[in-house]
């Protein structure tokens, strides 16, 4: 018992001091800058049964006060909800929307839409890549290309603000942004290294560092499309992630079925399909989360003040982002049970790909076989 205590302690002291697990990397915080001259920006959005949110979405974007050249391309991903018709219905000029063509072996469908309005985008300075989902407030895309000056960057991604007013949301949704932030330390990713990521939800990429990574035909089945598109990006300069109030998703979670979903649909690609990395991933989650709160009720001694150092720990680690969901800090309570939820939508994930039902959007089975 000592000895897990003291290996789960180190561990917690080890992921304390890497600072993952702060908010201090958020656009409010970044250094921006305004260009002497305004980049052109073309937004592309991929759509796929979007009706009951496309026009709050979009709306946002044609309400963006942008000094530059901006435009907008909405590709209609084979909806039969009218998400065309009601982008079509917006009438504006700087709007076009493509009917996506029938979707290729070998292509995940966000990623054969957002190729087609890239491809229809022509020579843009930067490419704002967002989802059909979120709603921005009018300054988004100034200061997304204003970080992006101020640092040089090739790429510029803001983790949008999800919905976080339903009991099941409350308690899930703050963990899926903390589980993100172990796996791609925001802090780690806006330095020089190897480390790189992004959000899919908002991205404002430039032009030529996306052809000269080869463009997004060269990722065309990855699931976790973001953080792969982030990897390419940083072999071609510095690129930047941080969490945002600017952005916010327009979709609400009906429960915990929808949030698992949502994890269960890439979680085992994260894993690289390797069952031996699905059983180490549990075994940690077990060893991190379970047995500091399993050595505070059955330890003596030692081995339950060593539980209970990295139990303290754990609760602190997930504070500021409880806070800037603002949730009550007394959650961080259920961070136990929280990760038992997460471990087992990556073993659905894992079971759904060996059913031939993985990377499962709207319809479609997309992981890789």
């Amino acid at each position: 018992m000592i000895a897990l205590g003291a290996l789960a302690l180190a561990i917690w002291a080890a992921l304390i001091a890497s600072g993952f697990w702060t908010t201090r990397e958020c656009d409010a915080r970044a250094r921006c800058t305004a260009p002497a001259l305004w980049p052109k920006v073309c937004a592309v959005v991929p759509a796929r049964d979007e009706a009951d949110v496309i026009t709050a979405s979009l709306s946002s974007l044609l309400a963006q006060d942008y000094p530059g050249e901006f435009r907008i391309i909405l590709v209609d991903d084979d909806s039969r909800d009218g998400t065309g018709a009601l982008a079509r219905g917006l009438g504006d000029a700087r709007l076009t929307v493509l009917g996506g063509a029938p979707l290729p072996p070998g292509w995940t469908g966000k990623l054969w839409a957002l190729d087609q309005g890239i491809a229809a985008a022509g020579t843009p300075d930067f490419l704002w890549l967002t989802d059909a989902d979120i709603a921005h407030a009018p300054d988004t895309l100034r200061r997304l290309v204003g970080i992006a000056h101020a640092g040089n960057a090739r790429l510029v991604s803001f983790m949008a603000l999800l919905s976080c007013t339903r009991p099941a949301e409350k308690l899930l949704v703050p963990a899926f942004i903390y589980f993100f932030k172990l796996v791609y330390p925001f802090g780690f990713i806006n330095r020089p290294g190897r480390f790189a990521g992004a959000a899919g939800g908002c991205v404002l990429v430039e032009r030529a560092a996306l052809d000269h990574a080869g463009g997004i035909g060269a990722m065309r089945g990855a699931l976790i499309d973001d953080c792969t598109l982030g990897a390419r990006i940083k072999t071609q300069g510095p690129i930047w992630l941080g969490l945002t109030r600017r952005s916010r998703s327009l979709r609400p979670y009906q429960g915990a079925g929808e949030i698992g979903a949502m994890i269960a649909r890439s979680a085992y690609a994260q894993l690289r399909f390797q069952p031996l990395l699905l059983a180490g991933t549990i075994l940690g989650l077990a060893l991190v989360f379970g047995v500091p709160l399993w050595l505070i009720l059955f330890g003596q001694g030692l081995a339950q003040a060593l539980g209970g150092g990295a139990f303290s720990l754990m609760l602190l680690s997930w504070q500021p982002v409880l806070a800037w969901y603002r949730r009550s800090p007394l959650l961080a309570l259920a961070l136990p049970l929280v990760a038992a939820f997460y471990a087992g939508c990556t073993l659905a994930s894992a079971l759904a790909w060996y059913r031939g039902r993985g990377g499962m959007w709207k319809g479609r089975a997309q992981a890789a076989t």
